[in-house]
């Protein structure tokens, strides 16, 4: 797990290809842990890079192609929108830049292969996150699941409750079409948990989709089935329709690992138009005039809802500062301390693959297979039956 101290006399320089809501959520970790170094930036919103340059000194570009160029660049962190991954991860493979991207890695499978082709063709490392299975309590259970202490894997069950879709949106985040919707935005979190845990391949996925109000024409919830290869199963339930909130299950701990107030908010933004509504997001983005950063300073660790994983001899559930193990109706507490640096454990990947050779595991093929269960999903949603894989 990532420390402020632990740093090599390496750091890495890293680029961002956009200054939108997940470069937020990532910049504490990239100016908290002392392994890497944010050194340019590009974004089309000038308010975005004159922002950038004022907090890290670095350069500010207004396209992806000035910085794939740039010399000084080591890595280039794609944190676009979904629909612009693959031609900007491509293009900065082909300038042989090792690559971080935001999940999920594209819309298309076809764009997935495109991707992991042109890094490995170009001889760089590729690395899909952040996704909750880099959490530290996730990493955690898996490890306990590994050791063998408890037997085979039998049953997951990942379940989160959320406000996700009444927040600010774009339109095409409104639209399921272009890459918006809980399935492609949420389920790619608790599918690499799942994957992640169970350490086995997904055979086969039933899924069933809710868009249930008409001004937000996108999934707003999903329920899902899947099989492993060794007969282990996982049930997936989200709904993003902000009734009942499950970081209640959770202490209180909101998903970036910061304390929450239990009565939250009833208030949903109401906008006059769609335009209305993006302007409002760009205000609270980066650059604009309502941002606010995000925790730097979190009581415990990230986490995406309630996640428990039923074993042979034991249940094993993550919580925000560690895990529960139940055994014959006993329960024991394998804490974690609080996070150094938030969300960590991806520059452990990143660092571990550019400085020391060791081929990542949230890699191209890795996220690959995490779309073509997405993929399946909605599929199973609109046919109605199983779909094998």
């Amino acid at each position: 797990m990532a420390t402020v101290t632990d740093a090599k006399n390496r750091t890495l320089k890293l680029g961002v290809i956009g200054l939108g809501r997940a470069f937020s959520l990532m910049s504490p970790t990239f100016s908290g842990d002392a392994r890497v170094a944010l050194v340019a930036a590009a974004d089309t919103r000038e308010a975005a890079r004159r922002r950038f340059a004022a907090d890290y000194n670095g350069k500010a570009y207004a396209t992806a192609e000035e910085l794939c160029a740039d010399p000084e660049v080591e890595i280039v962190y794609v944190a676009t929108p979904h629909q612009l991954h693959a031609q900007q991860a491509v293009l900065a493979a082909r300038h042989g830049k090792h690559l971080l991207i935001e999940k999920p890695l594209a819309l298309t499978l076809e764009d997935c292969a495109a991707i992991t082709k042109a890094a490995r063709d170009a001889g760089v490392h590729l690395i899909v996150g952040h996704s909750h299975s880099f959490d530290a309590p996730v990493q955690r259970l898996r490890a306990l699941v590994q050791s063998g202490d408890f037997g085979a894997v039998r049953m997951i069950n990942a379940i989160n409750y959320t406000d996700y879709l009444y927040r600010p949106r774009r339109p095409e985040e409104l639209d399921t079409a272009l890459g918006g919707g809980a399935v492609f935005n949420q389920a790619a979190h608790q599918v690499d948990v799942v994957r992640y845990v169970a350490g086995d391949e997904v055979t086969s996925v039933r899924a069933l989709t809710g868009a249930w109000d008409a001004a937000r024409p996108t999934e707003g919830a999903y329920a899902a089935l899947l099989t492993f290869a060794g007969g282990a199963f996982a049930s997936l339930t989200y709904n993003g329709f902000g009734h009942f909130d499950s970081d209640e299950w959770q202490g209180w701990v909101g998903e970036l690992g910061q304390q929450k107030s239990p009565q939250g908010s009833a208030l949903r933004p109401r906008f006059a138009s769609a335009d209305e509504e993006a302007a409002f997001k760009n205000a609270r983005n980066y650059g604009g005039d309502s941002f606010k950063p995000a925790v730097t300073a979190p009581v415990a660790h990230n986490h995406f809802g309630t996640l428990l994983v039923s074993c042979d001899r034991a249940d094993l559930r993550a919580m925000p500062n560690g895990v529960m193990i139940y055994e014959n109706g006993v329960g024991r507490f394998d804490e974690l301390p609080p996070p150094p640096v938030p969300r960590g454990e991806v520059i452990d990947e990143l660092y571990r693959a550019v400085v020391d050779g060791v081929a990542p595991l949230h890699d191209g093929e890795w996220a690959t297979a995490t779309m073509q269960v997405i993929v399946a999903m909605l599929r199973s949603a609109r046919e109605g039956n199983d779909v094998a894989l």
